[in-house]
């Protein structure tokens, strides 16, 4: 019979991709994690990796085991978080993998609320029948690009990843998943307002990008996502961008354009909440980005997973409502 830890051993395998890595993440020493692959592979009768040079990979028999053992490892969690949840949970840590702008709109929100320096009410604590006194729920946050955030949920270095993805950058998500909608939010193009005006723009009018093509251009990083994004939506508009400045901070952009250093394409929860004067203008054809949240699959219904989920969004449909009626914030 299959060991379901020497399983869980080879799925970590597939994910950090060495066994020195696998180890650490194990608290585990590397002799024992080799000890345990070795014993996996008489139990599997076949081998189930092979050496690669100086490291292991896994042969077609251990990637059909790593594939079987995703549904074990989402069962078992699926298990855990139904008892949790007939118990009435117990108050742990939900590690929350987010995006720099969310985790600058999104995440503080839920520091207020559960450690009740917001005036609205945080979820009751749970009773912890009888294991010891009930805690309250603790977040642990890490600022990564989506890609990054995705890498450490597969790696189960975190329970949540908060993602993004755009109308013209789809993001592949596994579709064991499990996944929730916060918010669709709007890319802006942000001029300084005489920029506009010498572009034939007033504030919140529509920009045609095809018209554009001459305005020196201001970008993210090429590791980011949004990048991607600016570069496929010009693209599209029959252009590449000259590119002036680069930066991964969207406030340093911002203010860049606000001195009229050129022009930027920014979703509208990335604008900072004070900013020098700027013109603002959604798209004739429409870009738009999708904020959601990431699980994996068998996790969501734990209590304390469900109550950041739940909390997540409130935070989301009220900053959506809040911005939704703002001059400067065309949808």
């Amino acid at each position: 019979m299959l060991d379901v830890r020497r399983l869980r051993i080879l799925q970590h395998l597939a994910a950090y991709g060495t066994v020195a890595a696998t180890a650490d993440a194990l608290h585990l020493t590397a002799p024992a994690v080799s000890q345990h692959l070795a014993a996996l592979q008489k139990e599997a009768g076949t081998p189930v990796v092979e050496k690669h040079g100086r490291t292991l990979r896994l042969t077609a028999a251990g990637e059909l085991l790593v594939a079987h053992t995703e549904v074990i490892l989402a069962e078992l969690a699926a298990a855990e978080s139904g008892l949790a949840a007939m118990k009435g949970g117990r108050r742990g840590t939900v590690r929350i993998s987010a995006f720099a702008s969310a985790a600058r709109t999104l995440v503080p929100p839920l520091f207020e609320r559960l450690t009740g320096t917001d005036p609205a009410p945080a979820p009751a604590p749970a009773p912890d029948n009888g294991t010891g006194a009930a805690r309250d729920l603790s977040l642990r946050l890490s600022v990564q690009e989506p890609d990054e955030a995705l890498d450490e949920l597969h790696k189960r270095s975190t329970d949540l990843a908060l993602v993004h993805s755009y109308t013209v950058l789809p993001r592949s998500v596994p579709a064991a998943w499990e996944q929730t909608v916060l918010m669709e939010e709007p890319v802006l193009l942000a001029l300084h307002p005489d920029r506009a005006g010498r572009e034939g723009l007033t504030a919140g009018q529509p920009a045609d990008l095809s018209r554009l093509a001459h305005l020196p251009w201001l970008t993210p990083g090429p590791e980011t996502s949004c990048y991607e994004m600016i570069q496929r939506a010009c693209g599209a508009a029959g252009f590449v961008p000259d590119i002036r400045a680069s930066s991964s901070d969207f406030s340093v952009l911002t203010a860049l354009a606000a001195a009229d250093a050129g022009a930027v394409l920014v979703p509208r929860m990335a604008l900072p909440d004070h900013t020098a004067p700027l013109s603002l203008h959604p798209l004739v054809r429409p870009v738009s980005r999708t904020v959601f949240t990431v699980s994996r699959a068998g996790t969501g219904k734990h209590p304390d997973l469900r109550a950041v989920l739940d909390l997540l969004h409130e935070t989301a449909t009220a900053l959506d409502d809040r911005t939704a009626g703002r001059p400067d914030r065309p949808r």
